[in-house]
């Protein structure tokens, strides 16, 4: 009965373009922010470190025998620094806003969820894949974990929340259903 939007989904599915597993090489495109740069990988003896350059890079300075894991290590922990900088205030300014308040929050590796958040403990996750977001996605998914303090679901409430609070939240969610991980 179902047949069609199931052929529909895979059609859809199969069109999506692919993007090749990264080799955390010189050369190679990286997004931070939604902003695209261009890697540099330099070599020293020292530990490894990250940062951005100028026209657009971002700067890998690591020791010229490591792998391709070993570098991208090294990138996973930069975005969740970058990350781990960014979402305090966030949290802050949202949690005066919407009149709640985080125990706490933590930054992991989601495949399946931008965000996550348990009430009772009331704790919220966000997923590292947001460090590679627009900034205005990253606040969007702050937000709506924050939400689920007040509103448990995704009802007419939690809806209507965040319409009052964050009315561009719609362009927001879309761009990550669009988006992969």
């Amino acid at each position: 009965s179902r047949l069609g939007w199931i052929k529909r989904h895979q059609a859809r599915f199969a069109a999506q373009e692919r993007q090749a597993p990264y080799q955390y090489v010189t050369g190679e495109q990286h997004i931070f922010l939604g902003q695209p740069y261009r890697l540099n990988v330099l070599h020293h003896h020292g530990h490894a470190r990250v940062a951005l350059g100028t026209e657009q890079t971002l700067e890998l300075v690591i020791r010229e025998c490591s792998d391709a894991a070993l570098r991208e290590r090294a990138i996973m922990a930069w975005y969740r620094r970058q990350l781990k900088a960014l979402i305090p205030p966030l949290i802050e300014q949202w949690e005066a806003v919407i009149g709640v308040k985080a125990a706490e929050w933590g930054v992991k590796q989601m495949k399946t969820r931008w965000g996550t958040c348990n009430i009772k403990a009331r704790r919220i996750w966000l997923s590292l894949g947001l460090a590679k977001k627009p900034p205005q996605c990253l606040e969007y998914i702050v937000v709506h974990e924050l939400m689920h303090l007040l509103a448990r679901n995704h009802g007419k409430k939690f809806i209507a929340l965040m319409d009052t609070h964050l009315p561009v939240w719609r362009q927001s969610r879309a761009e990550l259903k669009r988006a992969s991980h």
